[in-house]
């Protein structure tokens, strides 16, 4: 059976080494809590309502965050696929931060 029409699907890297798996969960912690965190900082800072905008501001500078990360790193044969923050995070961590998950991978 040819396989020249098939794509085949990279999986999510495997992060081996525990500085990248401590930098991968601090991104997806980042990803994950950000929105929230700076809309109770408004809040108790200012006002409720200075703290609904700054919850819809940061929702959408989260979600271009995240999405320049995603299609950054993630093969374009891969994009249509739905991914977590643990997943944007493991990818962006093994692609862009931690060369020696890669070299090990070989």
């Amino acid at each position: 059976m040819p396989t020249d029409y098939i794509n085949l699907i990279e999986p999510t890297p495997i992060l081996r080494t525990k500085k990248c798996k401590i930098i991968s969960f601090l991104l997806k912690i980042f990803l994950q809590f950000t929105t929230v965190a700076t809309s109770l900082i408004a809040w108790y800072l200012y006002d409720y309502f200075i703290a609904l905008l700054t919850l819809v501001l940061t929702f959408i500078i989260m979600g271009i965050i995240r999405s320049k990360m995603r299609n950054s790193v993630i093969p374009p044969s891969q994009r249509e696929f739905q991914y977590n923050d643990e997943g944007i995070a493991d990818w962006f961590s093994a692609r862009e931060l931690c060369f020696e998950t890669m070299e090990n991978k070989n």
